[in-house]
């Protein structure tokens, strides 16, 4: 939409551009100015009449506009000498008609640089400079233009590589016929001229070489004709050699320097036809020139903190879920629209003893890279609360702890449940999330009743959680609020919508539940173009389960006898189980495992087996210290019971819980049992 400026706006900027090359905006009737003959389509018959080339521009306070009432704008050329003109008779000037002719084409060409400067302007991205400088230049300013740039672009202080490369970034033409080109095809060279561009296309890269012609016309800062001495040595170290514009001032090359350096270059063509440049366009040149490379300079800038906030983003994610035994788990992350791409969306899946799994998604409150940040030091405390094993409700107090350390405006939203394969049961305690959902086998989806807390970084509140089935074949959905609210819609409704979609979906594969990747996608469809106000994160777990028939599980007093005892009902699972093979690592390990709780438990310890795709032994005792691995000397008594372990196991470790700690280890299965689960 063009905009309308005030008189009093336009006299101001018609004053100062006259003073200092700035632009003006367009005219009243919101219509870009056409200076392909020099001036452009102003009102009036002045408006595009030539002005005899033997007469001088009065003086800016003898001029007059007689179009619009107010103190006229001084053109531009009133400011600056004049080219050389034709002896004058004695006593002859400058007649009223030529005056006003020459008012109105500078008044014209500042207009043209008003609106072509402020459509630049209004990229965000560099393809988005370039094109706006492009389409403001063709055809209005020239037939053709070729832009090139600096490669790479060196972004704010940083040091430019040599040696310095210019690659063409785009080229726009008015074509003679309807195709599909995307080369500007340059001027043939001579004096028979063809009205249509043609002749082979420019060099796609060039190296500015040092001492050049190139370099000095970029060194120089200033536009200048095709035809001038620099030029002329100039282009073809450009274009490519063997490559020229047409004579006559109907090219201009165009230096496009920012704030610091020079970014690149512009060329600017017109057809033997069409009235060549004259010496203001080169004013007008060296204006569109300098917004494209202030332009580039906001790109650039703009893009690396695009991408700095990305990668700040994307660290912050995991990289992959684990996959625990009992449940299959899928994620999905979209980031906002363009203009706020940085959230504070995040999920986790994070393994704990028994094969349980804490699942979390949380939503930091604000669009920016302080947001990722806070993010990252949430999720960070998450992880470490997590491995200490304590219930999701303790979790949720300490993050609110460390939100109100991070700063008294830090808010943000949780939801953390833990999955037990064995027991069947999830518990789930949330800080102001919206519900989860829960979609059974049979394809019934409900919203599961969840004490809505209030948002982490409130203080002084408690958080309750509740403990719920988690039947084999179910999914639990975990998603931010950018899924289900926007501008559009409320948080209940897009809920609502959310919860047919999930039926919809399972409806479609029948009794059997359908494929979770595929799932996690037909919940991402059903955000609309305008519904991207935020970023997305969505956690979905499928529930599987641990069998009671893959489960042994056992408490023993610790006595001096305990050992032999875990030896004996280790042996009696693997013979039920068929795993023979296993039963001297099996009692091996055990042996020396429970040795040593035995050894510092006052409580009964526990002892569990499970068969999933490997064979997996649990200790758990009520001493939090954790056991070191360590190397013992020929000396020494004991101190090889856990280099026994990280001999023979596959895997092992020992985690602290909020009563004691467990030291599990990990066998692989035999050949023959390597397929079952189950």
């Amino acid at each position: 939409m063009t905009e309308h400026p005030t008189s009093h706006d336009r006299r101001q900027a018609a004053a100062s551009a006259t003073a200092s090359g700035a632009a003006m905006p367009e005219d009243a009737h919101g219509a870009v100015p056409d200076p392909r003959t020099g001036l452009g389509q102003g009102p009036g018959p002045a408006a595009t009449s030539e002005p005899d080339p033997d007469h001088r521009p009065r003086p800016a306070g003898h001029e007059a506009e007689p179009h619009r009432p107010g103190p006229p704008a001084a053109p531009a050329d009133a400011q600056r000498p004049a080219p050389p003109v034709a002896a004058q008779p004695s006593g002859v000037g400058t007649s009223g008609a030529d005056a006003s002719a020459l008012a109105a084409r500078g008044g014209e060409r500042l207009r043209y640089v008003g609106a072509a400067t402020r459509r630049i302007a209004r990229g965000i991205d560099l393809d988005e400079i370039v094109l706006g400088l492009c389409r403001a230049t063709v055809p209005t300013f020239a037939d053709a233009i070729l832009v090139y740039l600096r490669d790479p672009l060196p972004v704010g202080d940083e040091r430019p590589v040599d040696p310095v490369m210019l690659r063409l970034r785009r080229t726009d033409r008015i074509p003679e016929e309807a195709d599909t080109e995307t080369r500007l095809p340059l001027l043939p060279s001579g004096p028979d001229l063809s009205p249509a561009l043609g002749g082979g296309p420019a060099a796609d890269l060039c190296e500015v070489r040092a001492g050049g012609p190139l370099a000095e016309v970029l060194r120089g800062v200033r536009p200048v004709f095709g035809d001038s001495v620099a030029a002329r040595a100039a282009l073809p170290e450009l274009l490519g050699e063997g490559r020229t514009v047409a004579t006559g001032n109907r090219a201009i090359l165009a230096p496009l320097r920012g704030r610091r350096r020079v970014t690149g270059a512009a060329v600017f063509i017109r057809r033997p036809e069409r009235p060549p440049f004259e010496r203001d366009d080169l004013l007008v040149a060296a204006q569109l020139a300098t917004h494209t490379a202030l332009g580039v300079d906001k790109a650039v800038l703009y893009g690396r903190e695009v991408y700095i906030a990305d990668e700040l983003q994307r660290t912050m994610l995991p990289d992959s879920l684990p996959q625990p035994t009992g449940v299959r788990l899928a994620s999905r992350y979209l980031p906002a629209a363009e203009s706020a791409r940085v959230g504070g969306d995040w999920y986790d899946a994070i393994p704990l003893p028994g094969n349980r799994v804490a699942l979390v998604v949380g939503d930091v409150m604000g669009h920016s890279m302080t947001s990722a940040a806070i993010m990252g030091q949430l999720r960070t405390t998450a992880q470490t609360l997590a491995g200490l094993d304590l219930p999701p409700q303790e979790v949720l107090h300490h993050l609110d702890e460390q939100a109100q350390r991070l700063g008294t405006d830090r808010m943000a939203t949780c939801m953390y449940a833990v999955y037990d394969p064995v027991a069947h049961r999830i518990v789930i305690a949330n800080a102001g999330h919206p519900p989860p959902l829960l979609l059974h086998r049979g394809g019934r989806a409900e919203v599961l009743r969840v004490p809505p807390g209030a948002p982490i970084g409130v203080g002084g509140v408690d958080f309750e959680a509740v403990e719920l089935d988690a039947p084999a074949g179910a999914t639990l959905m975990l998603y931010t609020d950018g899924l289900v609210e926007s501008r559009i819609r409320d948080v209940w409704t897009g809920i609502n919508q959310l919860r047919e979609r999930l039926t919809e979906t399972a409806r479609l594969t029948g009794p059997n539940p359908p494929p979770l990747e595929a799932l996690c996608d037909e919940v991402l469809d059903m955000l609309g173009p305008g519904d991207r106000d935020d970023d997305v994160a969505l956690l979905a777990a499928r529930f599987e389960g641990i069998a009671p028939s893959d489960v042994a599980y056992w408490f023993l007093d610790p006595k001096a006898q305990t050992a032999g005892q875990a030896r004996r009902l280790a042996r009696r699972a693997l013979t039920r189980w068929d795993l023979e093979e296993l039963t001297d690592p099996v009692e091996l390990l055990v042996s020396e495992v429970v040795t040593n709780a035995v050894r510092y438990a006052e409580r009964p310890i526990t002892l569990r087996l499970l068969r999933t795709d490997v064979l997996r032994c649990e200790v758990g005792d009520d001493v939090p210290q954790l056991p070191r691995l360590r190397q013992a000397r020929p000396s020494d008594e004991g101190g090889r019971g856990l280099y026994l372990v990280n001999r023979l196991a596959r895997r092992w470790g020992a985690t602290r819980l909020s009563t004691g700690k467990v030291v599990w280890f990990e066998l692989a299965m035999p050949p023959k049992a390597a397929a079952h689960p189950g």
